[in-house]
């Protein structure tokens, strides 16, 4: 009986495998602990993976790596049949086919995904045969502060860096996502005409201008384009996130580059004040420049009217400047409103009332010249041969008259 036995237990032990250190063997993952997997291989005892060994990447448990059934392939860390400890490593044979293969994906620019594995300092990591990295600049296209919640997302990536030697493998989404940006970038600008109007959504703010994404593309607003009045900065009139309605004003596809106006999409100021202004109308407004031969005054946000010089005040004035200043609020009487020439005309002084006229007792001949006293009538003969007298003229004037007034009494 005893030799039955002997006779069987040879014959099992002539089908099992031979093993060494550094052989790579094929077996099935038949449990899992916490820290290791156990795998059955044909050997006469079964072998297990340490969960250091399972992967290139740190991992919490082995049930991160491996499940029950499935198959793997495996190198022989070390074996001791006497205490029937056989230790084994995926990690290895996976770092083993990978530096090939990331080292081809390298080459030819290959997108692929990948499973963020941790978040560590600087960046993630993804096990990709080896430890990849992924530095937190290359993740998004724009500043991420904070991956806590990246753990277990899948990436798309690219190999951007690649040393066997020191055993560093750098990836990136950033690349990937930056060519994609730049395909659509171009498909939407070469659907884009001058003067089309679209709906877009406020991204970011300068003290230039804001950024409108308008179809997965951003186009610049400038702080001049925002409104019809004077905006000092953008974050006046709009905020990110707000929509908008632009129109397309320049498009340069070889820059990439797309200039919006949220004003042109507007009425102008012209078209609502023709509806708002008639002539006759009194209106209030600011003066806003003064120059020799008048004041402009706004009367409504981008609508400048003309006050003449002569109807700033009733009385004369030389210069603007003796009435007015700017940024003085005054009330003008609309003379002319041409919404098509965006002309407008003004008077102040139509709007106050004229300074009474002096009495008739105390006003001017209407020559103009101040009145005087009647001279007597005096015949040239009266003055005898006084040399102080001229006699080039028929009658004589009132400054001779004046002058010699004294004298001419004498001699009547």
């Amino acid at each position: 009986m005893s030799e039955e036995i002997n006779v069987q237990d040879q014959a099992a032990m002539d089908n099992f495998v031979s093993l060494k250190k550094g052989d790579t063997v094929k077996g099935t993952i038949i449990k899992i602990d916490d820290n290791q997997a156990y795998v059955s291989l044909g050997y006469k005892y079964d072998g297990v993976v340490p969960v250091r060994e399972l992967s290139a990447v740190q991992l919490v448990n082995a049930n991160d790596a491996v499940q029950v059934g499935q198959e793997v392939e495996l190198k022989v860390v070390s074996i001791d049949d006497e205490k029937e400890k056989l230790v084994l490593s995926k990690r290895l044979i996976d770092g083993e086919k990978a530096w090939d293969v990331l080292q081809a994906r390298f080459e030819n620019g290959e997108v692929f995904e990948v499973a963020v594995a941790d978040v560590v300092k600087g960046g993630l990591v993804a096990d990709v045969g080896v430890r990849g990295f992924i530095p937190a600049s290359m993740v998004e296209r724009h500043f991420v502060e904070d991956f806590s919640d990246y753990k277990g997302r899948t990436l798309r990536v690219k190999v951007k860096e690649i040393d066997r030697e020191n055993n560093k493998v750098i990836l990136s989404q950033k690349e990937v996502l930056d060519a994609e940006f730049e395909q659509s970038k171009q498909q939407v600008i070469a659907g884009l005409q001058v003067g089309q109007e679209l709906e877009g959504t406020v991204q970011r703010l300068t003290p230039f201008g804001a950024f409108v994404d308008i179809g997965g593309i951003d186009g610049l607003v400038h702080v001049s384009e925002l409104s019809w009045q004077h905006v000092a900065h953008p974050k006046d009139v709009v905020s990110e996130g707000q929509k908008v309605a632009v129109k397309v004003l320049k498009v340069d596809p070889a820059a990439g580059k797309i200039s919006l106006s949220m004003k042109a999409a507007q009425p102008g100021p012209w078209e609502t004040a023709a509806s708002q202004f008639n002539v006759g109308d009194i209106v209030t407004g600011t003066v806003r420049r003064l120059v020799t031969f008048g004041a402009f005054v706004e009367i409504a946000p981008g609508v400048e009217g003309l006050v003449h010089i002569s109807q700033i005040a009733h009385r004369h004035i030389a210069t603007p400047f003796e009435v007015l200043k700017e940024g003085q609020e005054v009330q003008a009487k609309v003379l002319d409103f041409n919404a098509g020439e965006k002309r407008v005309s003004l008077s102040i002084k139509e709007t106050e009332e004229a300074p009474e006229q002096p009495a008739a007792s105390e006003q001017a001949p209407r020559s103009g010249k101040p009145q005087r006293e009647r001279t007597p009538q005096v015949k040239p003969e009266d003055l005898g041969n006084n040399p102080n007298v001229s006699l080039n003229s028929s009658s004589m004037s009132y400054s001779l008259a004046e002058r010699f007034g004294d004298k001419l009494s004498k001699l009547k």
